[in-house]
């Protein structure tokens, strides 16, 4: 299996990426800081002011290596990437399930009881572990709430129900998000999501990671040969990963929003790494953007217990795995996609 673990994020503006033989060169002011194996890469992530190569760009795409373009705090704006591999009658048949309502409502039932599962689970264990610092009875009370969803409407083939819940239980969620804030909480106080810009530091690092996340499952279904951009929650609109989009709810929870509570949680990131702009929105700075980078990549690269396949998989391959799943899914070689739960 290739490795979907290394992704190198580049952050200093100016930066310019070259090829050199079989390596990656990364040049700051005139000066060659870094050389990196292409074979030891799955992508590429560049902030803001930084530039590649022809050469480099055509390097990456002949070893199935992609590159993302980002502006310096994190919106994405372009992907450079090589021809779509796999089987074509693979691509058909997920555009056929696609325009089909019954069958997207289907696959999005999938997803979605894997995003309402994980976001429980961050629920439940926040509340065995810290009971004695939220209000229990808030939590527990959308904790059972996100349950009665699993249990009696995933079933549904009505796609507009589905988003009409996937609706109320992100609404439910993040409604008590803050309670699981158990330190910093005056500068690290969540009222509810907003975005583009974000308005608040704990929407600011929830979108940057999202991005980062949204980057990772895109390859992982590129690699397999499916189409990112068309979906089945998430439908065809330009330039929106819609498959992709849906892969993610799954990971959201478990990858995402826990790795932003426990930045916050164990102090790895500060109140004053942030920039408040005049408009109100809210960025990192270089020093923190750095952390959260390092963070999510060393999380990438801690295993677990897949539930699936029961075998222990680091957390990197899981966007691979999962695509393979959703592949195997569209073929008909098993019966329903297996979303990915966190236990």
């Amino acid at each position: 299996m290739k490795k979907y673990l290394n992704t190198l994020f580049v952050t200093t503006q100016g930066a310019y990426l070259s090829k050199e033989g079989e390596t990656i060169a990364v040049k700051i002011d005139q000066k060659i800081r870094i050389r990196i194996p292409i074979h030891t890469l799955a992508g590429i992530v560049c902030f803001g002011a930084v530039s590649c190569s022809p050469y480099l760009m055509g390097f990456c795409c002949e070893h199935d290596v992609s590159i993302s373009f980002l502006t310096k705090y994190g919106r994405f704006l372009a992907m450079v990437k090589g021809p779509v591999s796999g089987n074509v009658l693979l691509r058909r048949k997920q555009f056929r399930m696609a325009d089909c309502q019954k069958k997207s409502a289907n696959m999005a039932g999938f997803v979605l009881t894997g995003k309402l599962a994980n976001c429980r689970t961050v629920l439940e264990r926040s509340l065995r572990d810290h009971k004695d610092k939220m209000n229990q009875e808030v939590v527990k009370k959308v904790s059972d709430r996100l349950l009665i969803y699993i249990q009696k409407e995933m079933q549904k083939d009505n796609l507009d129900r589905l988003r009409g819940i996937e609706g109320d239980a992100a609404h439910q969620y993040f409604s008590v998000f803050n309670q699981l804030i158990l330190a910093q909480k005056e500068a690290f106080s969540f009222l509810g999501r907003n975005r583009r810009p974000p308005t608040d530091r704990i929407n600011c690092l929830l979108s940057f990671v999202y991005t980062l996340l949204v980057h990772d499952v895109r390859s992982g279904l590129e690699s397999v040969g499916l189409d990112p951009a068309v979906g089945f929650l998430h439908r065809d609109r330009p330039g929106r990963p819609g498959l992709a989009l849906d892969m993610m709810e799954e990971f959201r929870p478990f990858l995402a929003d826990r790795l932003v509570l426990s930045m916050i949680n164990r102090n790895q990131v500060r109140p004053d790494g942030f920039i408040i702009k005049e408009s109100g929105a809210v960025y990192m700075d270089d020093e923190t953007r750095k952390t959260v980078l390092e963070t999510y990549q060393k999380r990438k690269q801690e295993s677990l217990i897949h539930p699936f396949l029961n075998e222990k998989v680091e957390i990197g391959s899981m966007f691979f795995i999962q695509a393979l799943l959703l592949a195997r899914f569209i073929r008909g070689d098993i019966d329903g996609y297996p979303p990915f739960i966190w236990k």
